[in-house]
């Protein structure tokens, strides 16, 4: 039975998809919760995603007569990150996300069969894309909370646990503690925290101000400070996914135009330049310098295709060119003097890179014969990329298959859990698959909430 002192049975710190989905499934389990929330809303960053929710052996896959298997997306979740993993997280990842993925149908978001896609390196068609997006999940999720035993209170943003005799308990807010038999934390990334960035993500850092984060503004780490404080284990040392971008604007594009090819510092191509953006700043930052420069020709110019909101429609790229951002020149000789790169072996890559556009066929990287566009036609152009835009990080308290908080002995904090984008030891160094960052926020946070849920009963 619960204790007559508490003020709520459960105490959930954020309120993005981790944090509602904690909320309310707490709820579901009998307990009296409290949601509180930095900003003036709920939805966190999930509001503001793709809303791709990435899971296998589902209704929608087999409404489309796709074959798959929960044992082949872990098998390949582990090997594209050389099991650099916590393999008790990624199998719950995988085995619970078809059940998932109804539970948010249940509540109201529509995953269409015609937004299934290929997410993932391997291919395989398992990126839910929600319609509406992420704004539709966390809608759904705020609007479950109806009817419920769940208070919520915004713009409040809490930094400390209420910690006694080895257990959480609650939480201390202007000096006031509001006491519970458990708590959540849930309070997302650390993208907007330059301290935490410099010290836990030096690979998004070391761009300084060109690094920026396309989460909620207040993804500041705070559950990461309140962890420690009480002893939890941080994991997953400089791991998140970075998109690339040209830092002329803040705008995310993590497409880039198919008609670029990437020349590292040395003047040779080093990638299929439309490989999936979850590997591309991983193979980036091996090459010389970590950048590179994205070279096209005045008839790529011409002929973009691009929005003329882009980075790289024509308007904007002449912009570019003419506040000297964007490199011209008027020879590929003077176009590698202007970069510091070899001007012998930019030549050679060009040359061959036109004659495969010639023939069809890219012979060292085998990039769709579709996106082959020569560079011929003077003057020529080269513009800076650096994979510097923060999409999410990955480094954060350590917990465990049941969302319970780890301190450096392994041993569950009592009372304390997370979930989301707070936790760490679910990503490696290369972004698995678009989608899962939601499913992970979406199933731990669930979990969280049932295990909270009962600890506090108990």
């Amino acid at each position: 039975m619960a204790s007559m002192q508490r003020d709520y049975d459960v105490i959930v710190i954020g309120g993005g998809g981790a944090g509602l989905s904690a909320a309310t499934t707490a709820a579901d389990r009998g307990a009296r919760v409290l949601l509180v929330d930095a900003a003036d809303k709920v939805g966190g960053s999930t509001a503001l995603s793709g809303g791709v929710f990435w899971a296998a052996e589902t209704s929608v896959q087999r409404a489309l007569g796709v074959t798959d298997s929960v044992a082949d997306q872990f098998r390949y979740y582990m090997n594209v990150n050389q099991h650099k993993l916590e393999p008790a997280l990624v199998q719950r990842l995988c085995a619970d996300g078809a059940s998932t993925l109804e539970w948010l149908q249940s509540l109201g978001v529509e995953f269409r069969s015609e937004d299934l896609y290929r997410a993932g390196a391997d291919g395989m068609l398992r990126g839910h894309r929600a319609y509406g997006h992420g704004a539709a999940i966390a809608e759904a999720l705020e609007g479950s909370l109806s009817g419920k035993s769940v208070d919520v209170v915004t713009n409040t943003r809490i930094r400390q646990l209420y910690f006694e005799k080895g257990s959480v308990s609650g939480i201390i807010s202007d000096g006031t503690t509001v006491h519970s038999g458990a708590v959540v934390i849930a309070t997302g990334g650390f993208g907007k925290s330059p301290q935490f960035l410099n010290e836990l993500y030096p690979d998004a850092a070391k761009h300084g101000d060109l690094a920026w984060y396309i989460g909620s503004p207040h993804a500041q780490g705070d559950g990461l400070f309140m962890g420690r404080a009480v002893g939890a284990e941080l994991v997953g040392h400089n791991r998140g996914l970075l998109l690339l971008t040209t830092g002329f604007v803040r705008e995310l594009e993590p497409y880039l135009p198919p008609w670029l090819i990437y020349l590292n510092e040395s003047g040779r191509r080093f990638i299929d330049e439309r490989t999936e953006y979850s590997v591309l700043a991983a193979v980036l930052k091996e090459q010389p310098g970590g950048t590179c420069q994205a070279i096209f020709d005045d008839a790529a110019r011409r002929n973009s295709k691009s929005p003329p909101s882009s980075t790289w429609s024509t308007e904007r790229l002449d912009e570019f060119v003419a506040r000297g951002l964007i490199i011209k020149a008027e020879s590929l000789v003077e176009l590698a003097a202007r970069l510091g790169m070899p001007a012998a072996t930019l030549v050679t890559t060009i040359t061959n890179y036109n004659a495969d556009c010639a023939a069809g066929h890219d012979s060292r990287f085998f990039k769709a014969p579709e996106c082959l566009q020569p560079v011929l036609t003077p003057p020529f152009y080269a513009a800076p990329i650096y994979p510097a835009v923060v999409c999410w990080t990955g480094t954060g308290l350590r917990i465990d298959r049941e969302a319970r908080v780890l301190n450096a002995a392994d041993q569950p904090i009592p009372g304390l859990y997370a979930a989301g984008e707070t936790t760490g030891g679910m990503f490696g160094e290369c972004y698995a698959a678009g989608g899962a960052s939601i499913a992970n926020a979406i199933i731990f946070g669930r979990t969280a909430g049932v295990n909270a849920a009962e600890w506090a009963a108990a």
